[in-house]
């Protein structure tokens, strides 16, 4: 009797015994085995390196909340919420997660908190919800905050390119999610660190004096305005992460372009944004102006490393609208929004780390360009025009009139223009085999060294515009005339920060999530069949093993009575 009960008690002692030791085990040892095809449960080494840096608890409000969200948005709420388990899987200290309407508060409070929200980037969106009631429109806010004892940071991470389906940019705003994420703990942890400058002495942002670089990578980077003419020798740019030249008037000395060169050769990042001609827009009226080529003394040391920006303009028929005076009608000045092909709106995008997901970037006054042999340089174009684009070489007539009828299309047969290229490499310095400038001594050049430089054929795409009515700086990417925000903004963001370290947690911005829908034809003629299958099947298999397994131990044991 004794030994019959020991026979039934030991499986179950087994099985408590077995698990005891493994929740004993599993609070010494830490392991998580990701069995997905595209590894959507594990995490970046940077991002890993940021999480183990945290020396305190983090807590993330979830701001997309609502009891009807259509499936695909229910989608994107799991997937933030399991982002921040994987986070907490992995982190030194704990993060927790909550879910928060900011409809709910106060309604005295609400606008100005909206209004806080709208800093981070996180705007409302109307979201069409099918109800008992008929159709309905809610406000979301597709968005997460991230925040410390101390400090508060969000991010926006519903993102997605012009032209994509609704499930397209879904399963996209999923794949960039352990971006958001980290780079927002990024912001809270890691103080600013890196130092930017911004050339000064040849007209450069003469429009802003840097307002855009500065609004928009503050607290990521620390800006200096630096007049080259006052820079000594290469070191004194050499602690500089990234240099920018953007949108220069006057033309370089051999001095200050050995000094840009010898920054490359050293392993710096420049980014020079170039106009092939200039144009003085407040010429345009009545019979229009001439865009004349600039000659700044750049492109030798440019077509030195690969790439070369024309002395042309580009038009695109996926453009923006220019408002012109038309006249008045009683005592009111009429304006007259004009198609303006000068205008592109760019959001044809390269599958990088700095332009995945990016939504339309405005371009004004493109020049285009062309890229040359030079070894050791790979040249990756980030950003494209529409498939209907033209060039027109310098000298360009840049009228109003010409744009008061619509543009013909047939003149438009050029596709995908590149409007900013990426080079990255093993870099030939320009002074190669030649005579340095003076003052500059020969033991401390260096001819060739690994460096990146971009190249963007338009001077203005970081510079702001102004608010009509008071002249103020708008944001960065904000049209004044539409009313439209663009990606300028997130495209500069992006591109210093992979600039500034390309396998820092930029880089998990390439991962790629599959969409398999199911197939619709499919789906309807073998609905009973697929229905049957994994419904009725298992439960009979079940059903027919517990048979087999009955029948032996009643065989079994009815043989040993016997």
């Amino acid at each position: 009797m004794i030994k019959s009960s020991l026979h039934t008690v030991r499986p179950w002692l087994v099985l408590l015994g077995g698990g005891l030791l493994f929740v004993l085990l599993g609070q010494f040892l830490h392991f998580r085995i990701d069995l997905t095809e595209e590894k959507r449960f594990s995490l970046h080494p940077a991002t890993e390196d940021i999480l183990s840096e945290l020396k305190e608890p983090l807590h993330v409000d979830i701001l997309l909340v609502n009891d009807n969200l259509p499936g695909g948005f229910r989608r994107l709420q799991k997937a933030i919420e399991e982002t921040v388990r994987t986070f907490n899987a992995y982190s030194s200290e704990k993060i927790t997660f909550s879910y928060f309407d900011p409809l709910t508060v106060e309604e005295s409070e609400r606008e100005e908190f909206i209004l806080s929200l709208a800093d981070y980037g996180i705007n409302p969106t109307n979201l069409s919800v099918n109800q008992q009631t008929g159709l309905q429109t809610k406000l979301i806010f597709p968005g997460i905050l991230v925040s410390n004892a101390t400090y508060e940071t969000g991010a926006l991470v519903l993102k997605g390119e012009r032209g994509m389906s609704p499930d397209q940019i879904l399963n996209q705003s999923i794949e960039n999610l352990e971006f958001e994420l980290s780079n927002a703990i990024r912001k809270l942890i890691a103080p600013e660190s890196n130092a930017i400058a911004m050339i000064m002495g040849h007209g450069e942002m003469s429009d802003d004096e840097g307002f855009g670089l500065v609004e928009a990578l503050d607290g990521d980077f620390e800006l200096f305005k630096v007049p080259l003419e006052q820079a000594k020798t290469p070191a004194d740019l050499a602690h500089f992460n990234i240099v920018f030249i953007q949108g220069p008037r006057e033309s370089y000395t051999e001095r200050e372009i050995y000094l840009l060169d010898q920054y490359v050769m050293n392993g710096g990042n420049l980014v020079v944004l170039l106009d092939g001609v200039a144009v003085d827009i407040t010429q345009a009226g009545g019979e229009g102006t001439l865009a004349m080529p600039l000659e700044l003394g750049l492109d030798n040391l440019l077509f030195r490393y690969g790439i070369r920006v024309n002395k042309d303009l580009i038009q695109d028929l996926n453009f923006g609208y220019f408002p012109v005076m038309a006249g008045n009608f009683g005592n009111q000045e009429q304006m007259v929004p004009l198609p303006w092909p000068f205008f592109i709106h760019a959001g044809r995008m390269q599958a990088h780390p700095i332009t995945k997901g990016l939504d339309v970037v405005n371009f004004r006054f493109a020049s285009s360009l062309d890229t040359v042999k030079a070894d050791g340089v790979r040249k990756t174009p980030l950003i494209f025009t529409s498939d209907y684009s033209r060039i027109l070489a310098a000298p360009v007539r840049v009228a109003f009139s010409d744009m008061e009828q619509e543009p013909d299309v047939d003149l438009f047969g050029t596709k995908n223009l590149p409007l900013v290229y990426l080079l990255e490499g093993e870099f030939t310095s320009l002074y190669k085999n030649r005579f340095l400038p003076e003052d500059f001594a020969q033991e401390e050049f260096k001819e060739s060294g690994k460096g990146k430089v971009v190249v963007i054929g338009d001077g203005d795409v970081f510079q702001v515009e102004r608010n009509l009515q008071d002249g103020s700086p708008l944001v960065l990417g904000e049209d004044p005339f539409s009313q439209t925000t663009f990606a300028n903004k997130l495209f500069l963001k992006n591109l210093t920060q992979y600039l500034a370290d390309p396998e820092g947690i930029i880089a998990s911005r390439t991962r790629t999530f599959k969409i398999r829908p199911l197939d619709k034809v499919k789906v309807a003629q073998q609905r009973v069949y697929w229905q049957v299958l994994n419904v009725l099947v298992p439960v009979g298999l079940l059903m027919i093993l517990g048979g087999i397994s009955w029948w032996i131990r009643r065989k079994k044991y009815t043989g040993k009575a016997n």
